[in-house]
């Protein structure tokens, strides 16, 4: 029974909704069902949103306040707002800024003898231990230069020629005055420590860069508030502040 009812339907023919007659056609096109569906859901949205205001209107207690009243007065029906006294005058406001840009003045400035303090200490040195430049040894004849011995010359190890930092000398060696730099664990870690510090110096300095950023930033909106007559030539982005061009007048 289930095959013969599928096979019914199988040859059953598709009916379709009709088109608009050619005698209506100035009326416009013919609703659809799919047309209805979507004008019945926009007309029972709106429906029950007009309820709930209404039960909401009904609901409400007459005797009700909250401070917002005094503040939005009802004027021919409509809540009107009063303009509300300023917070701070223009030249309190100048000297806040003044104040936030000083602070941050001072930060950078901080930021940047930590900054000379650690490329001092540093000295720039790659963090492998190799530097672009050549050390030149410069001789009198071929026969010297044929004979001549660097680890000689510089009287430290021959394992300890190719390093341009902590180069210790036989004597220093010897008298074992500088510790961790026989050993290629200590050597290791004498680099992490280097790699350590070269990432400190990376993070000062971006640190730096912002700060700059944000003093240039808050003077710029320091100056908006003296001068009045502006155009405006770039806008504000993340590494550079807004730019003004600002009409030149004498001051009597």
């Amino acid at each position: 029974m289930a095959a013969f009812s599928k096979a019914a339907k199988s040859r059953q023919r598709q009916h379709l909704e009709r088109g608009q007659l050619a005698s209506r056609r100035a009326l416009g096109l013919l609703e659809k069902k799919a047309d209805y569906r979507l004008r019945a859901a926009d007309f029972h949205r709106k429906r029950d949103a007009l309820r709930a205001l209404r039960r909401r209107a009904q609901d409400k207690n007459p005797d009700e306040f909250y401070f917002r009243m005094s503040r939005a007065p009802l004027q021919d029906g409509v809540h009107v707002i009063g303009a509300q006294a300023a917070e701070s005058t223009p030249e309190q406001q100048k000297l806040l800024k003044t104040r936030d840009l000083k602070y941050v003045e001072a930060k950078r400035a901080a930021e940047v003898k930590k900054i000379e303090r650690l490329k001092s200490e540093l000295h720039l040195l790659e963090a492998e231990g190799k530097q672009p430049n050549r050390h030149l040894f410069f001789l009198d004849t071929k026969k010297e230069v044929q004979g001549f011995d660097v680890a000689f010359h510089l009287n430290t190890a021959p394992e300890l020629v190719s390093r341009v930092y902590n180069r210790p000398t036989l004597e220093t060696l010897k008298k074992n005055a500088v510790s961790g730099i026989t050993t290629d664990g200590q050597l290791q870690r004498l680099a992490r420590q280097r790699k350590g510090q070269y990432s400190l110096l990376r993070q000062r300095i971006e640190r730096e860069r912002k700060m700059f950023v944000i003093a240039q930033k808050l003077q710029t909106r320091k100056d908006l508030l003296d001068k009045t007559e502006k155009v405006k030539l770039k806008k504000e982005t993340v590494n550079q502040p807004a730019i003004y061009k600002f009409q030149f007048r004498r001051k009597r």
